[in-house]
Formats: C-alpha cells, sequence, structure tokens
C-alpha cells in the first residue's frame, strides 16, 4: 500500500498527538487530586492523606515527563511537516503557544520541584501552596492550548494581512472564540474523570487483592465520588459542544450522526457502517426522531446532511463516526459506575461488592481510550481544514516527500512504542503496589554528586559541612 505525502503527514501527526494528550490530560487530573490530598492532609492531620500524596505524585512526575517530552515533538512537526500552516497562522497561534510556556509552564517548572522534593525540607503550608500552583499551572496550560484550538474551530477576531497570513485583531475574540468556553470545560471534566477512573482501577486492584487498607479505602471512595459527580456534569457539558458545534460545524455533526441527507425529525443512528460512496448508512440501527429531538430540542427540528456541501469538503465519515459512540459509549458506561458506586454506598457494601470492584478496574484505562476518541472526533471531524473553512489540509502541508515522512513515521513508531512504553510499563509496576502506611516521600535514591562544573558531594540527611569549610 501506499501513501501519499499528506496521508503520511497526517498520520504521523495523528499518531504523536494521540500518544501526546493523554498525559497532559493525565497530569490535568492528577495535580488537582494530588492538591487536595495535600489540602486534606494539612487541614485534618490524618496520615492517610499523606500517604496517599506520597504515593501519587511519583506516578505524577513520570506522567508529567512523558508530557513534557511528547509535546515537544509535535512543535517541531509544525516547522517540518506543516510549515505553510505555521507561516499562514503564526502571528495567532505562535503568540498563544508563547503565552502557554511562559504561564502555565513555567509556574508548573517553578513550583514541581517543590512540591515534589519539599518533604521535610519546607512547611507544609509552603508544600501545599506548590502543589496548588501545580494543579493552576496545569489548569492554565489547558486555558492556551484549547484556545490555540478552539481558534482552529472556530476562528474570531482575526484579519489577513497582504501575504495572506492570519492577524490577531482582537485578542479577546481570538482567545474566547465561540467554542472555547465548551471545548475547554469539556476536557477539563474529561481530564478529571481520566483521573479518577485510573485512580479507581488502582484501588480496585489492590481492594480485589485483600488490601483493605485505609489508604486504598479512602482512594476508592474519592475515586467513586468523583465518578458519581462528574460524570452527569460532563455528559450535559458534552450535550452543549454539541449544539455548538451544530451551530458553527454543521458538517462535522452531520458526519458524526452518519446524516448523508437533510431532513426533519432526523433519527439517531445507534450503530451502522457509514458508506461515503453511496451516501447511506448500512445496516443503520437507529431511533426515531431521537436525533433531532436531541440536536435541535424539536420533535421534528430540521438537521443539514452532507449532501448540503460539495464532496470534497467532507469529512472521513467512518472515523468520527465511530470514535464520537465510542467516547459517549464510554461517557454512559462511567455515569452507571458512578451510580453503581452511590447505590452500593448506600447499601455499605462499596468496599466488598467485588462486581462494582471488577468493574471499577476494567473501566480504569476507560477515561484514556474516551479522549483519544474524543480529540479524534473533534479533529478529523473538521477535515478536510486545519482552520475551519478558511484554510484546507492540503493548503498547510511543507513540500516533503512521501519517502521521507515514511521513514520518520516509521522512526516515530519505533521510538514511541519502545520509549513511552516503557514509561507507561513502569508507571503501571509503580501502581502495582499498594501505598503503604508512612508511604516513602523520595522519588528514589538521591544523586552521588550535585551537578555543575565542579561536582560536589551531595550530603546526605543528618549530615553536615564540616569545620565551616
Amino acid at each position: 500500500m501506499t501513501f501519499a505525502a499528506l496521508d503520511l503527514a497526517r498520520m504521523q501527526f495523528a499518531f504523536t498527538v494521540a500518544f501526546h494528550i493523554v498525559f497532559p490530560a493525565f497530569s490535568i487530573g492528577l495535580a488537582s487530586y494530588l492538591a487536595v490530598l495535600d489540602a486534606l492532609w494539612n487541614f485534618t492531620g490524618r496520615s492517610v492523606y499523606l500517604d496517599l500524596f506520597n504515593y501519587w505524585k511519583k506516578i505524577f512526575a513520570l506522567g508529567f515527563g512523558m508530557g513534557v517530552v511528547s509535546g515537544l515533538v509535535l512543535s517541531y512537526q509544525f516547522g517540518t511537516n506543516w510549515s505553510v500552516f505555521s507561516d499562514k497562522t503564526g502571528p495567532v497561534v505562535g503568540p498563544l503557544m508563547g503565552y502557554e510556556v511562559l504561564t502555565a509552564f513555567f509556574l508548573e517548572a517553578g513550583f514541581l520541584g517543590v512540591m515534589l522534593f519539599g518533604e521535610g525540607r519546607i512547611s507544609p503550608k509552603l508544600r501545599l501552596l506548590a502543589s496548588c500552583m501545580v494543579a493552576f499551572g496545569t489548569a492554565v496550560s489547558a486555558v492556551w492550548i484549547t484556545a490555540v484550538n478552539s481558534w482552529m474551530q472556530t476562528p474570531a477576531g482575526h484579519g489577513v494581512n497582504a501575504q495572506g497570513q492570519f492577524i490577531p485583531l482582537d485578542w479577546f475574540a481570538v482567545i474566547f472564540n465561540p467554542s472555547f468556553p465548551y471545548r475547554f470545560t469539556h476536557m477539563v471534566l474529561a481530564a478529571y474523570l481520566t483521573t479518577a477512573f485510573a485512580v479507581g482501577g488502582v484501588a480496585a486492584l489492590h481492594l480485589l487483592r485483600g488490601a483493605q487498607t485505609p489508604a486504598v479505602k479512602t482512594m476508592f471512595s474519592m475515586a467513586m465520588w468523583m465518578a458519581a459527580l462528574v460524570a452527569p456534569v460532563q455528559i450535559l457539558a458534552g450535550d452543549q459542544h454539541g449544539l455548538n458545534t451544530l451551530a458553527y460545524q454543521p458538517a462535522k455533526i452531520a458526519a458524526i450522526e452518519g446524516h448523508f441527507h437533510s431532513e426533519n425529525g432526523a433519527p439517531l443512528i445507534l450503530f451502522g457502517w457509514p458508506d461515503a460512496e453511496k451516501a447511506k448508512v448500512d445496516y443503520a440501527v437507529e431511533v426515531p426522531h431521537l436525533g433531532a429531538l436531541i440536536l435541535t430540542h424539536q420533535w421534528n427540528g430540521h438537521l443539514q446532511g452532507l449532501e448540503d456541501w460539495p464532496k470534497d469538503l467532507w469529512p472521513p465519515v467512518a472515523i468520527p463516526f465511530w470514535s464520537f459512540r465510542i467516547m459517549v459509549g464510554l461517557g454512559f458506561a462511567m455515569l452507571g459506575l458512578g451510580l453503581w458506586s452511590l447505590y452500593c454506598r448506600w447499601r455499605g457494601e462499596l468496599f466488598t461488592n467485588r462486581w462494582l470492584q471488577r468493574t471499577a478496574l476494567l473501566m480504569g484505562p476507560s477515561g484514556f481510550v474516551a479522549i483519544v476518541a474524543g480529540w479524534t472526533t473533534t479533529e478529523v471531524g473538521r477535515q478536510p481544514y486545519t482552520v475551519y473553512g478558511l484554510l484546507t489540509t492540503a493548503q498547510s502541508a511543507s513540500p516533503v516527500g512521501a519517502p521521507a515522512l515514511g521513514a520518520s513515521l516509521a522512526a516515530f513508531v519505533v521510538v514511541y512504542l519502545s520509549l513511552f512504553g516503557a514509561g507507561v510499563y513502569y508507571m503501571i509496576k509503580m501502581m502495582n503496589r499498594p501505598p503503604e502506611p508512612h508511604e516513602p516521600a523520595d522519588l528514589g535514591a538521591a544523586p552521588l554528586r550535585a551537578s555543575g562544573l565542579t561536582p560536589a558531594p551531595v550530603l546526605r540527611a543528618g549530615e553536615q559541612a564540616g569545620g565551616g569549610r
């Protein structure tokens, strides 16, 4: 099978961004979880919260590092594979990416070391401040990155100069473009749910193994509360996001829903196989009128079909059709588990119901899958554009040959699967051990020497420099 250069460039970016997105999402949710644990430890004095903080901060450090490394590659691809896009959108996208580094990343990096290594060196209150700043930094990072992506989806506040570049005319309109509030809310809630189900899955594993310790029980209880409270909010936020997408990207909605023909009272197609050549969904299982009711809030509401646009402007229908159903299906499964946990909590069976714990363990990775499916829906659904309605993907690509792109894609696959595969394996290995009473705060053995041009021995805890030297 041979691929055109454009297809290979798209596959390369899709592969690397799919690897990358799960780590920042986990960092956003886990940083907030760590801040909550640190706050509970400071205000209650219960050692179980400190044990959980020291347990999860080690996993956070590894995930944060992999997120930073995987994100650097994406920036280079803008210059190598998408140089025309970088040139055309640079006056808008460049400053937003720069603000993310100058605010969020510097904030995270400045306080990360204090949070990770401050135990026993600074006061608990100062360490709590560092934890909150790291959590705030991850949220600010989400603001800027979501603003960039949202502007590409619903561009606003810009003009075009004589060189054909998009230039900012109103930064407020650029940042707070029409889809930004919905996209940001949906993404942050997804990060919290991803973390909740990962934490709940780890706790369920240890409960099933018989580790009925206060730390494991607390971890499981907190995760199930998050599932029960955040999952319904996320479904409502997703509904509002869908309505916003219908208003500004109706062709994407038509592809997601599998609507090839415009009609009143359109059905909700639950499953089927979209065939773009025949302009129909084969083997469709549908509910009459429900699609129109959900999207227009009217029984016989009118929905546009893909036939209203030239065929060369259609997204690849099958991909967003199925990725959307994976995301929504997992969302309702999360809601179901959250409600089930409330029932078990009410009956006093939260820590004894083995089927609840088995289901929570099975659902542990569900947030990561849902995030990748959601981003696939968003990014493939806006095709054939990079800046929706204004700049196509074909116009954005660099003049790079298919052999070079194929070779670099193969290299990325090998390096990512080996490097990040090893990182994920080690992360899972860390999760495979339950939190201990008086969980060690250290991330590992201290270095034998400090860094520098003239490295000096590191003083161990309790050692002092002798003789005033």
